[in-house]
């Protein structure tokens, strides 16, 4: 177990680009695989999730090669997987799960999806059921947990209104509609990540997407178009985003960040607390906004995540209660149940930690209360497994009075291999 001591700094300055966007990654690499042709994916996502997307597709005989900067799918069509009796090792990744899950559902055969500790106790109830209604049968552990026992077939379409908006379960629907012969739709209450749509639509598959309506019709075959570059994952930016804003003194400008509208909350948020963030450059590739951003350091002001936000910020919630920390008056976030059942009780992380460094701040069923501006003493905090405790955490030593340190860092490789690397360098020593 690796503990990583984070001192404080003078400020944070300079350009950089961070990791290829992770959720792009993950679908690229299973699309490329159900698709006619090579899928060349550059700038692809270096952490271990992504890793563990490629040894998935491997083990089910996709060919892949891989070099330092790209991924070279060989897809060979929607029913080429085959049956190695092996078993699909999601690691800690819950994107790698949920979408294999959907496109195992269309599989002739019988396939089992597992992970880690972390991965085996993230519910999964929500994806069985629609793919159960397709005509899949899924045995899970307490009808809830992986492993999952997927045994695939011919599918049937559905017309599936998600209870609360979700990607995964969103896109896993999605994959599964291309094996199902008629018309799959979807129905989201409030707009998640939309990748898979933008992908699918890329790969030529028969797709509608028009207010909270996403309609698929399967039983047609996708198209590689040879090469994409991935543009930076904006919630791995994010954690130099909010050092910018809360290190006086501050300048850094971020290139090639996806700016999807769906994963752009945590901007908005920053502005709407006061804090001084500009998109240089804005530009479409391949339907996903990406561009060049410019933080500075500002004075902030408490704010309160309506219902409707939390799903474009869900992944940056401890940082909001960093923000919040920092800003003078309230912060508040509700209705953000979901980060229970995240790698870890994030609520419960947040909570803990920021307690274990000296922040005061409430903890509620689904979110937490901070009021600021507060001193940050330092402590020693726990990772709880999460990478993004890690991330978050690091930042609250850059702005402490005594340093940070972190329990078992190492896990920061899941997402952000070269974090404390890219941090070290942009960063001026107090």
């Amino acid at each position: 177990m690796t503990k990583m001591k984070i001192t404080p700094v003078r400020w944070i300055r300079g350009e950089y680009t961070p990791p290829g966007d992770k959720s792009i990654s993950h679908r690229l690499a299973i699309l490329g695989s159900l698709a006619h042709g090579v899928t060349r994916i550059h700038h692809y996502c270096p952490g271990e999730d992504f890793r563990s997307t490629l040894q998935c597709l491997k083990t089910l005989c996709v060919p892949i090669r891989v070099s330092r900067d790209t991924v070279e799918i060989h897809g060979q069509g929607l029913y080429t997987y085959r049956d190695t009796g092996d078993v699909l090792d999601a690691g800690n990744s819950g994107t790698t799960i949920r979408l294999l899950a959907g496109v195992m559902a269309g599989q002739p055969f019988t396939s089992c999806l597992t992970g880690d500790d972390s991965l085996r106790n993230r519910p999964m109830r929500r994806i069985i059921y629609p793919l159960s209604l397709m005509g899949a049968q899924v045995e899970a552990r307490k009808g809830n947990y992986p492993p999952l026992i997927i045994r695939g077939g011919p599918l049937r379409p559905i017309r599936y209104v998600l209870p609360v908006a979700s990607a995964q379960v969103k896109s896993a629907i999605l994959l599964a509609g291309l094996f199902a012969r008629g018309v799959t739709e979807v129905v989201e209450p409030v707009s998640s990540r939309n990748h898979t749509e933008y992908l699918l639509q890329a790969y030529g598959a028969r797709i509608s997407v028009e207010d909270g309506l996403i309609r698929i019709e399967g039983g047609h075959s996708l198209r590689a178009f040879g090469d994409y570059v991935v543009p930076g994952d904006v919630s791995s930016a994010a954690y130099f985003l909010v050092a910018a804003v809360l290190l006086p003194g501050s300048d850094l400008i971020i290139r090639n960040v996806n700016l999807n509208e769906t994963r752009t909350g945590i901007l908005d948020v920053i502005q709407r607390m006061g804090g001084r963030v500009e998109v240089l450059e804005r530009r479409r590739v391949r339907g996903e906004w990406v561009g060049d951003i410019r933080v500075r350091s500002s004075s902030l002001r408490g704010t309160r995540i309506a219902r409707d936000m939390i799903g474009r910020v869900i992944d940056e919630l401890p940082l909001v209660a960093l923000l919040g920390s920092q800003a003078e008056g309230v912060t508040v976030v509700r209705n953000a149940k979901e980060l229970r059942v995240k790698e870890t009780d994030r609520i419960a992380a947040i909570v803990q930690n920021c307690r274990a460094l000296g922040i005061a701040i409430e903890e509620k069923p689904d979110g937490f209360v901070v009021e600021g501006p507060q001193r940050i003493r330092g402590g020693t905090v726990r990772s709880f497994g999460d990478h993004r405790m890690v991330m978050t955490f690091s930042v609250a030593g850059l702005i402490s009075e005594e340093g940070v340190e972190i329990e078992n860092s190492e896990v920061v490789g899941i997402s952000y291999p070269s974090f404390f690397e890219d941090l070290h360098r942009l960063v001026e020593p107090a």
